[in-house]
């Protein structure tokens, strides 16, 4: 007896046909999770893992640092009040000492400041203005470095000669003093010093060209050796361009070193941003950085409010501490020749 096709009960809707393109979607993004989780699981199975897990100094340094900067990047949600919002200030809170000491108050745990800020909240805020300045200015530095060393290593003649007279002469100043120079004549040119976000966007050109000269010099000396090698003289006989040779095939192998120096620089352009703002050329004092906080609280020092300079010092050193052995504990695990 044969048998017909089956039908679909009466009543009820026949069933949606399948859609190739859905189902080559879903296989596609399937292909892509488990690359992901392969990459992943080589990442966690590599020697920079197990030798950042086995260095008890760069774990304890790698938590402090994602505490602090996790803190001050929540900052408007965590922290108790907003030290940017003048007209919730009170002046009659000025001055006030931390919470367990006579006369502080729980709601001021570290104190206030002379404008009645609370410490707590505005180091929170600061301290996330200094890591902006900070990462911003190594950006501008990584890639200003990076391309003229790029460039100065493998086209060499002239080039080389002019970028790296320029490198020595800079390296004969101060880094600071190369940033007060710049920030100078930065002001000089910018009229509209005052609008908003315009001390911030200076700090960072003028601590980022400040530092350079050290990515030039380093991704120069590698390139040097790289461009005589096999893979750049075959890339060149295919008619490959010389930009496309030296940031798709040199520049890989140039990352190691940079990754070491742009953590490494992280924490000095930290220090150099506190320190220009302690000199009175960072930024204004109604959004203070760690560096602002630390030079409105040392007029106040031998009066006797400590706390004003000391907590902002305190989370200052901490987090440079914490990133610099960071940077040099990257710098020990990159090297072959220390493993």
């Amino acid at each position: 007896m044969t048998t017909g096709p089956t039908r679909a009960p009466s009543g009820s809707p026949p069933p949606p046909p399948a859609d190739p393109g859905a189902r080559l979607r879903h296989e596609g993004a399937g292909d892509y999770l488990a690359a992901w989780r392969e990459r992943l699981a080589a990442f966690l199975d590599s020697d920079l893992v197990y030798s950042f897990l086995r260095s008890k100094l760069a774990v304890a340094a790698a938590i402090v640092t994602v505490l602090v900067v996790g803190a001050a990047f929540l900052a408007p949600l965590i922290a108790p009040h907003d030290p940017y919002d003048l007209k919730s200030l009170e002046l009659i809170d000025s001055d006030k000492p931390p919470a367990w000491e006579d006369g502080g108050e729980a709601r001021f745990p570290l104190g206030t400041d002379d404008q009645g800020r609370d410490i707590l909240s505005t180091i929170l805020y600061g301290t996330r203005s200094s890591i902006l300045i900070g990462i911003c200015s190594v950006a501008l530095a990584l890639a200003i470095g990076v391309s003229l060393g790029l460039w100065a290593g493998y086209a060499g003649g002239r080039a080389d000669s002019i970028i790296m007279r320029i490198a020595d002469v800079q390296l004969t100043f101060p880094a600071i003093l190369t940033a007060l120079l710049i920030d100078g004549v930065a002001l000089a040119i910018f009229k509209n010093y005052r609008m908003e976000g315009g001390r911030f966007w200076i700090l960072v050109l003028s601590i980022g060209l400040s530092y350079w000269v050290q990515y030039a010099r380093t991704v120069r000396g590698v390139t040097l050796v790289e461009r005589n090698k096999d893979y750049v003289a075959a890339a060149r006989l295919i008619g490959i361009g010389p930009l496309r040779i030296m940031f798709q095939h040199i520049l890989p192998n140039v990352l190691n070193p940079v990754l070491v120096i742009a953590t490494i620089n992280l924490a000095l352009a930290i220090i150099t941003e506190a320190t220009l703002s302690f000199l009175g050329v960072g930024l204004p004092p109604t959004e203070p950085s760690l560096g602002t906080m630390i030079q409105i609280g040392n007029k106040y020092l031998f009066s006797g409010s400590w706390w004003m300079v000391a907590f902002p010092g305190l989370t200052l050193a901490l987090l440079a501490l914490a990133v610099n052995l960071l940077g040099d504990w990257l710098r020990d695990a990159l090297n072959p020749k220390l493993r």
